[in-house]
């Protein structure tokens, strides 16, 4: 099947020649996936690395206990699995599809000859590589460094950013919410009702209005917020 049409939406892909989005099509491998379906497992060989086209995915690790750690949400058109598949490691984290979700499995073995006939290839992942170290590096800095109310507000500024609007909405429930950012959803709760009656924000459902985002800004770069 040809997914052409699908791989010019990719950024990873942006800008590839005709040539090479052709070699690409012919080693991409579609696959499907039901809500809650995983994709892979903590433990699994990295076969090859992903991109989802539609959909969205969860990235996670489970503790001893059973308690989820979310680390990343996919939303289409990003790429997951890639450092492992290219360190010729296991993956060390569980994939879940967080709704139906459809995805290009790049087996890694394919790719990496298609890279040593046009090493320009390589350039786009060296560029999502070094980008996916320092999102990682953050996550890390904001889990060990931060407090719980100084990771929620840095992480509505960001998707305000992101939307380039001071209105957004939650694109994941509270208790993914707070599995994303280390904590349980009672506490995730009590802070979102204490940045309300602040007026920090206004909450409708899955709907957050910035109502002061300087205060936000103070609160996620080290200000107390009383709860």
């Amino acid at each position: 099947m040809d997914y052409k049409d699908s791989l010019r939406y990719i950024p990873l892909f942006k800008g590839m020649p005709e040539k090479q989005m052709d070699d690409l099509t012919r080693i991409t491998v579609k696959r499907s996936f039901l809500k809650n379906q995983t994709i892979f497992s903590e433990g699994d060989d990295a076969e090859g690395f992903y991109i989802l086209t539609s959909g969205r995915v969860k990235i996670f690790k489970l503790s001893r206990e059973g308690k989820e750690q979310i680390l990343h949400i996919v939303e289409p058109f990003e790429p997951f699995g890639e450092v492992p598949a290219f360190s010729g490691r296991r993956f060390p984290a569980h994939a879940e599809a967080m709704e139906d979700s459809i995805v290009l499995l790049f087996p890694i073995t394919a790719y990496i000859e298609l890279i040593k006939k046009d090493p320009s290839i390589a350039l786009n992942m060296l560029a999502l590589l070094s980008l996916r170290l320092r999102q990682f590096s953050k996550l890390v800095e904001d889990l060990s460094l931060k407090e719980i109310p100084q990771r929620l507000a840095a992480y509505i500024l960001l998707l305000s950013d992101k939307e380039k609007k001071d209105e957004i909405e939650l694109n994941i429930n509270k208790k993914q919410l707070a599995s994303l950012l280390g904590t349980i959803p009672e506490t995730m709760s009590r802070i979102l009702n204490r940045m309300q009656t602040d007026n920090f924000i206004e909450v409708q459902g899955k709907r957050i209005r910035l109502m002061d985002k300087k205060a936000l800004e103070d609160l996620a770069y080290g200000a107390k917020l009383d709860i």
